[in-house]
């Protein structure tokens, strides 16, 4: 359990390494922003330089807007899915103060996908291993459950005033090549993790008992269990189904390997449910 723990954050340490790197190496030197809080500490970072006597870094600013978002995700969406959310957005800072601002290209086209498929890789293996960047996932999923509403629709909301407040105060062309850097890194982010917000999972397995057990420990998810035959062997076996989040998706994986590394396990994406699906 100590190495898988280690290497979870070994993964979140990557991520944050990657994220500094898209942003002093390509995002902030081309004016183009991130989206999420990371976008929204780069911008009120140049307006606080722009227009106030008072100067924070985008790593300082980053940090302190999520200090109030980990209290409510300790509190509304779990500790373990938080602490490591906060590991990432104090290693993000940290190395956004350590590693220097430095224009690598000219070309502000060249910086904008460069810049969001670099910070995308570092997103998407974070989320992938069961933890966020912090600060607009949290958000999301808080509001999402409040409201019944998709997670995505708040991500877009929050990721469309970056883009407007942009345009508005530096030019639109500037919003323009944000919303390329957007586009490119939601893309690989969903071919590195899922898009999806809930996912299906199909266990096909002979330890079925001790596999529920294992997911209720874990998982608050209903399980419905499917008796199954193999067409070859003619082994009696079970189907159990069961509909999570893609946040849980990570615990998922790690229990059925440590349970029954023999089970066959099918995710499939959810595109809609009907029905009781807990929230909180």
């Amino acid at each position: 359990m100590v190495w898988l723990q280690t290497k979870k954050l070994t993964i979140v340490l990557l991520g944050a390494i990657l994220n500094a790197i898209a942003m002093n190496l390509f995002l902030i030197p081309a004016n183009v922003y991130a989206s999420g809080f990371t976008g929204i500490a780069q911008l009120l970072s140049k307006i606080m330089a722009e227009y106030s006597p008072i100067h924070l870094s985008t790593g300082i600013l980053l940090l302190l807007l999520n200090i109030p978002v980990t209290v409510l995700g300790w509190l509304k969406v779990g500790r373990s899915f938080t602490l490591y959310s906060f590991i990432s957005v104090f290693l993000s800072s940290f190395f956004l103060e350590v590693i220097p601002v430095k224009e690598v290209s000219h070309d502000i086209l060249l910086n904008a996908v460069f810049g969001g498929v670099i910070a995308a890789v570092g997103v998407g293996f974070t989320l992938k291993w069961g933890a966020s960047t912090g600060g607009l996932d949290i958000i999301a999923m808080i509001l999402s459950r409040m409201k019944d509403k998709p997670v995505g629709i708040y991500i877009f909301t929050l990721n469309s005033i970056i883009i407007i407040t942009a345009g508005f105060l530096y030019g639109w062309e500037k919003a323009l090549y944000t919303l390329v850097a957007l586009y490119t890194s939601t893309r690989v982010i969903d071919a590195i993790h899922t898009k999806n917000e809930k996912l299906t999972a199909m266990i096909i397995t002979k330890k079925s008992d001790e596999l529920k057990n294992a997911i209720h420990a874990k998982l608050v998810r209903g399980i419905t269990t499917i008796p199954a035959k193999g067409a070859f062997t003619n082994e009696t076996k079970e189907l159990m189904m069961i509909v999570i989040t893609r946040y849980e998706l990570f615990d998922l994986e790690r229990i059925i390997k440590e349970v029954d590394p023999n089970a066959f396990t099918n995710i499939v994406e959810t595109t809609g449910i009907f029905g009781f699906f807990r929230r909180e």
